[in-house]
């Protein structure tokens, strides 16, 4: 007989008494009541207490069918009656094999193996790794290769290694004794550009002062990493047409490996399957996790070229094999779950469908430019940053202590919205199965957000 919920009190205090949550001021949540979720469908999730929300950041980027989606749990549960877990050290499982096809024939041409993990922070620890020591491993000559390059804003996770190709001092200053050294290039932030130009005139200078510092360490450059069209953590910072091509271009002219973060872009949130698919680009590692499983288990996964694979053949007593590994690497289930997810795509024609949507969304943002407070739009498909300023005019930024995301945010849970700011920047990107009418609600609720927390600022 299944045992009695807790009561919603109760639930409260434990939650308060034993859990620490992630990027979450502590002092704050134990004075503020909290928000406990027990159920979800589609777009919209239930507390504790049956009050429902629309679900404004796909629990954390992830959700790309909705919650509960059919056929996901069916593919779940008919795993679930074969086998729950298995290694891949050494072993395969059916689901692990079965999606490395799926994802080498809808990655960017020329990736073709799989190295399977179990979140984006790892996915791209992973990519840094297998970078290092290609090069240390492909001749003396190529051994000075060491270090990485990345951009000013980036965040790449939470590891040591993703945190060391980070430019977040917000989440990553108090690590840095910890760190790595990496070199850094310029965020394109148009709306503050840093070099003091305006876009399209300024002919993507950030692309020419990165190639300065792509060329200045090229021979002790291993790899350069980047997320592909949008910094989502930066404040979802859009980068110009033409700049990732560049970033290629340069990658290749000077002979250093290129690392896709596709972690947030990926499976459809820019409008695209990849984000480098809409410049064309063709990265030597991508990393991907967060919707490839749809937002029901946590997987993740490093692509790489034949060419980089092959740079770890040899013999036993070699060493060249990839000494890294996940007990969770390849889970049957996660894997079961994502070959779902990357079937509903096509059978259900998602990117075709999100079109109209993705028009829509544009459309309805247009009108936020005439709030008071209310300094940049930004949207690439269905990743949307909105940035508050305190003055428009000189673009003067609110203070932390001030907490005007915070605040917005809270204002648009009275109304039934969930949604999470990056700092004075409220980001949306719902669902990818979001219906019109839920989305058109989203922004209301966040239109008149903003309106009211503004004002009375």
């Amino acid at each position: 007989m299944p045992r009695k919920r807790p009561s919603f009190s109760r639930l409260e205090r434990l939650d308060k008494k034993y859990i620490w949550h992630p990027f979450t001021q502590m002092l704050d949540w134990e004075k503020e009541p909290q928000l406990i979720i027990e159920k979800g469908t589609g777009s919209i999730l239930t507390d504790i207490r049956g009050m429902d929300y629309i679900d404004g950041v796909s629990s954390l980027w992830v959700t790309v069918h909705g919650h509960r989606n059919k056929k996901i749990n069916a593919a779940v549960s008919a795993q679930l009656r074969k086998i729950a877990h298995s290694t891949l050290l050494g072993l395969s499982n059916v689901p692990a094999v079965l999606l490395a096809e799926r994802l080498v024939k809808i990655a960017p041409k020329g990736l073709s193996k799989v190295f399977y993990s179990d979140s984006g922070s790892t996915a791209v620890e992973i990519a840094i790794k297998i970078a290092f020591q290609y090069w240390q491993q492909k001749g003396k000559e190529y051994r000075s290769k060491t270090g990485f390059i990345s951009l000013k804003e980036a965040y790449h996770g939470d590891t040591i290694g993703s945190v060391s190709v980070g430019g977040i001092d917000l989440f990553h200053s108090i690590y840095q004794p910890l760190l790595f050294h990496s070199w850094k290039i310029e965020s394109p932030y148009c709306y503050r550009c840093t070099l003091g130009r305006t876009y399209p005139d300024c002919g993507i200078a950030c692309a020419e002062q990165a190639e300065e510092v792509i060329s200045s360490h090229r021979h002790e450059t291993a790899a350069l990493v980047i997320e592909p069209l949008v910094q989502g953590a930066a404040g979802m910072l859009m980068q110009p047409p033409g700049y990732l091509r560049k970033i290629r271009e340069l990658c290749s002219k000077y002979n250093i490996l290129m690392i896709a973060d596709e972690v947030a872009t990926g499976f459809g949130r820019t409008g695209t399957m990849f984000a480098c698919s809409q410049e064309r680009v063709l990265p030597d590692i991508m990393a991907l996790a967060k919707g490839i499983t749809g937002g029901f288990l946590p997987l993740a996964a490093t692509l790489t070229t034949d060419e980089i694979y092959r740079g770890f053949l040899g013999e036993y007593r070699e060493l060249r094999t990839f000494f890294h590994g996940h007990t969770y690497t390849g889970n049957p289930l996660a894997c079961a779950a994502a070959i779902a997810n990357i079937d509903l795509f096509k059978k259900g024609r998602t990117l075709r469908r999100l079109r109209p949507k993705i028009m829509l969304l544009e459309k309805e943002l247009k009108r936020f430019a005439e709030l008071e407070h209310v300094g940049d739009i930004r949207q690439k498909g269905f990743m949307v940053g909105i940035e508050l300023v305190k003055h428009k005019e000189t673009k003067g930024p609110y203070t932390l202590d001030e907490k005007i995301g915070i605040r917005v945010i809270l204002e648009a849970r009275k109304h039934g919205l969930i949604i999470r700011p990056l700092g004075s920047v409220i980001v949306l990107m719902p669902p990818l199965s979001i219906t019109r009418s839920d989305m058109k609600r989203m922004l209301e609720i966040v239109y008149k957000a903003i309106k009211t927390v503004t004002t009375t600022a």
